[in-house]
């Protein structure tokens, strides 16, 4: 299982490699692996639905494969300590979502799921 998805996270470094032209940066590889996370767990989510078990299973598998080589994510408390200080900045003309999410999201690109900083974006900004 191991082995297969590490072939697979080469094989979108090929391929994103020949649509950049150039070696991929660190960033580069990175965003990949991320991608490769984010499609994992939306086939975990169709496949549940479509009460497909055993491929769910094998995707979680393989989402925690792929989980252990990228940087450790910060955890909710930590995002909500960043949160307060830039969206408040960020939104003192209104509440603004998108707003808040532009100055935070730059702070924790690959360190934090996107789904979790907005849902605690939104929390804060309700709680302001």
């Amino acid at each position: 299982m191991r082995l297969d998805t590490l072939r697979s996270v080469l094989s979108a470094f090929d391929y994103r490699r020949i649509e950049a032209g150039t070696d991929l940066s660190d960033a580069d590889q990175l965003a990949v692996v991320q991608r490769l996370v984010k499609q994992r767990s939306d086939s975990i989510e169709q496949f549940a639905k479509a009460g497909r078990d055993e491929l769910a299973a094998k995707e979680t598998r393989e989402r925690e494969i792929l989980q252990s080589y990228l940087p450790a994510q910060k955890s909710p408390e930590e995002i909500r300590a960043v949160v307060p200080r830039r969206g408040c900045r960020a939104a003192a003309d209104g509440r603004n979502q998108g707003a808040v999410m532009k100055a935070v999201m730059p702070q924790f690109k690959g360190l934090a799921d996107g789904n979790a900083i907005r849902q605690i974006v939104i929390e804060e900004l309700a709680s302001a």
